[in-house]
């Protein structure tokens, strides 16, 4: 298993996570859903260490890395894209993605052509600063500098989060060609049936824990919707 986590409780001044349980396999993706003020994002961020785990154990690839350093846990291969468009404004879309990779030179070539591959349109604003990009470019940008970093696990909060629905249509093509190229993927998104598309697991986290879902089943689905989501969104 390559990323696993064992009866978590985590929160802030109190538990939110009360008993997490994830598995995610390599190459797969998993999606996380749940109505507003679940712990989506708490949950992300107590696997990438940057909230504190009060109890319960996580692993990557066999290793406990529980309450480890995020800086750390990055270089380990745990990448956190959080909320917010993970850029650097100031600097050029092609100074943010030679930051993005500590590989070496032809790694990161290598690394920088498939990336001109799957976000074209970040070609032609190679030059540009990302300050001055669209939400939906600086969205691309930071899936992009994710890609570079070669993450084992990616942890996506809200990658569609504030944008229009073509530009959206645009990230769930990413996160697809992403996880074909062999990216493991966590995904938190408030579009439930679209996340649904492309997740090979999903759960609910509701009341502290993780409810799975069977993603091929249309019923359960639509009781998604209508008993947690309040429709086809949820954050």
């Amino acid at each position: 298993m390559l990323l696993e986590a064992r009866s978590l409780r985590a929160g802030y001044e109190a538990d939110v996570l009360e008993g997490v349980d994830l598995e995610l396999e390599a190459g797969t993706l998993f999606a996380v859903l749940g109505p507003n003020g679940a712990g989506k994002s708490t949950l992300l961020a107590a696997l990438a260490g940057v909230v504190h785990v009060r109890s319960g154990t996580v692993h990557i690839a066999g290793v406990e890395v529980t309450n480890a350093d995020p800086a750390e846990l990055a270089r380990c291969g745990l990448y956190l894209l959080r909320e917010g468009r993970g850029t650097f404004p100031s600097l050029t879309v092609a100074e943010n993605l030679r930051l993005g990779s500590a590989r070496p030179e032809r790694e990161q070539a290598d690394a920088r052509t498939k990336v001109d591959e799957l976000f074209p349109r970040l070609v032609e604003r190679r030059d540009q600063l990302a300050g001055t990009l669209s939400g939906g470019e600086r969205q691309m940008l930071a899936l992009a500098r994710a890609f570079v970093a070669a993450p084992l696990v990616l942890l996506l909060d809200e990658p569609s989060l504030g944008l229009a629905p073509k530009v959206v249509d645009e990230v769930f093509s990413v996160i697809t060609a992403l996880r074909a190229a062999g990216v493991s993927i966590v995904l938190v998104e408030q579009y439930a049936t679209r996340a649904l598309e492309v997740a090979d697991r999903a759960a609910v986290l509701v009341d502290g824990q993780l409810r799975r879902l069977d993603v091929g089943d249309a019923g359960a689905r639509e009781a998604l919707a209508a008993g947690y989501l309040g429709g086809s969104r949820g954050k």
